[in-house]
């Protein structure tokens, strides 16, 4: 029987927290993971921009003879999920779907919260959301590691403010914040739950492959981390998404 291979694709290294989550899950699954670090941020582009970089995203993890993908980017799910479904011969899934399941799930009051990135946003995805907010700085903030202190700190309350006392469910748009969620949640308060995208794709993938009958458990896995721009900054970051060191599993690739 072929190796089971889950393939992870995202704008930057925010995915990684995917990753970390499937890991959990999963731990003896064998990942791919594509993180386009030389065109990061994808939400600032236009919709055609970002479906053009989806589809290449798509084919080079296709290349590596992954078995499903799953598409860290909440921008890409939410504007060109459809191109990667398109041009996939193996199951997709994006984070969007089960985030706002999760939230209506977890939602006493039905008023239910979504930050992400400005793309994500205006693309409308979260029509459940009652209230919406794009966090355009938090994404560069978090990737240069400013996790907590005052200079994070500054940037919640200019964007989180706006869901205080007004919604008991947040979904996190965007693959960076869950680094943050602990500071978010301090500043919202305990009332508010935080729904984490990463954390519900991941049981979808796990259910996914559980009804496959597929024993992946009994075999060690062998993960690669392909960024199409590699740096020292880029390599500490992913240590901080994903909590290890992974400096020797990293390639670089043109795409």
């Amino acid at each position: 029987m072929e190796s089971f291979i889950i393939g992870v694709f995202d704008s930057g290294l925010g995915g990684l927290t995917v990753v970390k989550e499937i890991k959990k899950l999963l731990p003896n699954v064998s990942l791919v993971y594509l993180g386009d670090t030389a065109r990061v941020p994808y939400g600032t582009r236009s919709k055609e921009t970002i479906e053009k970089f989806a589809k290449e995203d798509t084919l080079f993890l296709l290349s590596k003879n992954v078995s499903c993908i799953v598409v860290a980017c909440n921008t890409v799910s939410s504007l060109a999920l459809d191109i990667v479904k398109k041009n996939s011969n193996v199951p997709v899934f994006g984070v969007i779907d089960p985030a706002i399941n999760k939230a209506l799930e977890v939602t006493k009051s039905g008023r239910i919260g979504i930050v992400g990135t400005r793309a994500t946003i205006n693309s409308n995805s979260y029509k459940e959301a009652s209230i919406r907010a794009h966090a355009s700085m938090l994404v560069p903030l978090i990737e240069e590691g400013f996790i907590e202190g005052p200079e994070i700190n500054l940037f919640i309350d200019k964007y989180f403010l706006i869901f205080k006392e007004k919604i008991d469910t947040l979904i996190l748009g965007c693959t960076h914040y869950p680094l943050i969620k602990s500071q978010i949640k301090k500043y919202l308060g305990e009332k508010i739950k935080l729904v984490d995208p990463a954390e519900e794709v991941s049981k979808v993938i796990y259910d996914y492959i559980i009804k496959l009958n597929r024993n992946i458990n009994d075999k060690e896995s062998s993960d690669i981390y392909f960024l199409t721009d590699v740096n020292e900054r880029f390599v500490k970051t992913a240590e901080l998404f994903l909590g290890q060191d992974i400096s020797k599993k990293i390639r670089k690739v043109n795409l």
